[in-house]
């Protein structure tokens, strides 16, 4: 790898980091970030169904205990979702969800809610690509490296329901279908790859507007880094379990111009799935349980998270 590729690979990412980076998937509504994970490999067009699941619990008590108005919080999203990249060098994306909440205390009983959640369009530029042979003792191997960069905009085509947010400033305000605001993206995607093992980095910085009702959604980062590798069978499958990390950071919300209590914090997950590639079919699917988090100022706990995947590469 020629040094000036590898300054510019840690200038992206320490650059991000120095944005103060904020996000979080742990929020059920549109105010999360668009995790992709390990793409199906694909040369121009992709096109596909994902299903992800997360659940909270909040309303707990100031020292982590259930109480009454304890609220069992559970969010699921259906996603169809496109990309296409256009000679080599850029990647248009688009993802359109459906959410699916549902919750229950001892006081309301059980609540939900369903339809579109916030459509996104994501836009990268192919930064880096290059690959070069590593002489073996017993045999060449192949490195490769690719990076993209990029933005986007998340629309807010999910309905906002003031009225599902607390009367007070001291609670989360997940509990929605969309943000009821354009909210714009900072998107990064590495990939390096020795023969069949590689390693893929996804970061993203999610900056927030306030919303028709003055309600802003805190700033978002989430990065995830995954381990992988590629077992080729009969020339026609591919099969690649992989093992990670992922990480998000949430600041506060503000609700009126005011800081609102028991928002935002963080949340460490562990990440292992795998990807199966059939000709032009790729399943995979990936678990996440939690390993650390502190949100919400100990009010919210996050629970272990899911996503699986169908795709069709063109």
């Amino acid at each position: 790898m020629k040094r000036r590729n590898v300054i510019l690979i840690v200038f992206v990412f320490l650059g991000l980091g120095n944005l103060h980076l904020q996000a979080c998937d742990i929020c059920g509504c549109g105010a999360g970030s668009a995790y992709i994970g390990i793409l199906p490999e694909f040369n121009s067009k992709i096109v596909g169904l994902r299903y992800r699941s997360s659940n909270l619990t909040t309303h707990l008590s100031p020292s982590g205990n259930r109480t009454y108005l304890t609220t069992d919080e559970q969010y699921r999203t259906s996603e169809i979702w496109a990309g296409w990249t256009i000679k080599e060098k850029f990647r248009l994306m688009a993802f359109v969800p459906v959410g699916y909440n549902s919750k229950s205390n001892e006081t309301t009983g059980f609540v939900s809610k369903s339809g579109l959640s916030d459509v996104s369009l994501h836009g990268f530029y192919r930064l880096i690509r290059n690959s070069k042979t590593i002489e073996g003792e017993k045999a060449n191997k192949l490195l490769i490296q690719d990076l993209w960069i990029g933005g986007g905009v998340k629309l807010p085509t999910g309905q906002y329901n003031p009225a599902d947010k607390s009367s007070t400033n001291a609670t989360t305000n997940l509990f929605q279908l969309g943000t009821g605001s354009f909210d714009f993206l900072l998107s990064t995607m590495y990939d390096i790859r020795l023969q069949d093992v590689g390693l893929n980095i996804n970061s993203s910085y999610k900056m927030n507007t306030t919303n028709q009702y003055d309600y802003y959604y805190g700033n978002r980062f989430s990065s995830t880094a995954q381990l992988y590798y590629k077992f080729r069978i009969k020339g026609k499958f591919m099969f690649a379990p992989n093992a990670g990390i992922s990480y998000e950071n949430s600041a506060k919300d503000f609700d009126g111009g005011y800081s609102s209590r028991n928002t935002g914090g963080t949340a460490l997950f562990s990440s292992f799935g795998a990807e199966l590639t059939y000709k032009k079919i790729a399943l995979g699917g990936n678990w996440q349980p939690v390993i650390h988090q502190n949100l919400g100022e100990g009010v919210v706990e996050t629970g272990n998270r899911a996503m699986m995947h169908l795709s069709f590469v063109f």
